[in-house]
């Protein structure tokens, strides 16, 4: 019996999300005196699987067909379930992601599972197994009591820091039996968005809203990013006008994100938008317009206009690395 964690990579190299998954099982399993088992799917090396167990995991089971190569919900649903059937899996931790939330409730429905999705801390096993996660687009917290035999968790990204300690992990294939219907869906191409950072990952994000007023203002939030190392993203109607590539949305109909700094520059604060970024532990709001419903949301709030304040704020942060 272990805790089973299913971990997402690119190009062989594990994202930081799910090393936090791994870590997040580990500490299920030292309350529950079980292992950690990680699923891993497509040909990655052995070393870099192995490494996994720094971060928790004791094996990990690796699924390699040919056919895997590009996420298919219905496919990775096989993988997570021959896993669990391998391993007599009881709790099994996915990540609140585009792969988690596809493949987490088609795995506890075969299972007969319970299912908390969008968690945010460790259950507390106290009272039985009750876990706290959001709702109302991050407005409010539920505490969810599984009562089921298997029990399946998605995790919020960015919810823990990374800690990477002593082991290794034993790596193991793992067969499964792939029907047709399986791979009914085909994925013909798979486009990527480039950038330094990853936005679903990135601890540090600028953003911008109509108030930049035209893409060729963004130079001036890249150049905030830049130096302060974080990602860049904007609010949907940018994202409309083709200001920026739509990969950049965050919201309730574009991306979740959880970092630690999210700074919004020229955003009203809509409640579409709070409902994606609202899990920031920190938020910071420039906006010339006082009554702005962000200032609100706002861990600091800055009145004035951002063509102003964000230049003299990238060359504040120079200053700050030149030690100055």
């Amino acid at each position: 019996m272990s805790v089973l964690v299913l971990v997402e990579h690119t190009n062989g190299a594990f994202k930081k999300k799910s090393l936090e998954a791994v870590q997040y099982a580990a500490h299920i399993a030292k309350e529950t005196v079980t292992s950690v088992t990680a699923v891993a799917v497509g040909n990655i090396a052995d070393a870099a699987m192995q490494e996994l167990g720094a971060y928790g995991a004791q094996k990990v089971l690796n699924a390699t067909d040919a056919r895997l190569e590009h996420f298919i919900s219905r496919a990775y649903t096989k993988v997570m379930l021959a896993a669990a059937q391998k391993e007599g899996a009881k709790v099994i931790v996915g990540l609140h992601d585009t792969v988690g939330k596809a493949v987490s409730p088609r795995l506890a429905a075969r299972l007969g599972a319970g299912l908390a999705a969008g968690a945010v801390a460790y259950p507390d096993l106290s009272k039985g197994f009750v876990v706290k996660k959001t709702v109302f687009s991050g407005k409010a917290f539920a505490f969810v009591s599984i009562t089921s035999d298997v029990k399946v968790i998605t995790l919020m990204p960015n919810t823990f820091a990374v800690v990477k300690g002593e082991g290794s992990a034993t790596v193991e294939k793992l067969d499964v039996s792939f029907s047709d219907a399986d791979f009914a869906v085909q994925v013909k191409e798979v486009a990527k968005a480039s950038g330094a950072v990853p936005l679903s990952e990135a601890e540090l994000v600028v953003s911008g809203g109509r108030g930049m007023k035209g893409p060729e203002n963004w130079h001036v939030l890249e150049d905030l990013a830049k130096e302060l190392g974080a990602a860049t993203a904007c609010s949907r109607p940018v994202a409309d006008s083709h200001w920026r590539p739509h990969n950049e949305h965050v919201g309730q109909t574009g991306g979740t994100i959880r970092p630690n700094l999210y700074i919004a520059v020229g955003i009203s604060g809509a409640i579409q938008h709070l409902a994606g970024v609202n899990g920031s532990k920190t938020i910071v709001v420039i906006n010339k317009d006082p009554e702005a419903p962000f200032f609100s949301a706002a861990n600091y709030g800055v009145l004035g206009d951002a063509m102003e304040i964000v230049p003299k704020l990238t060359e504040a942060v120079k200053k700050f690395k030149a030690g100055h």
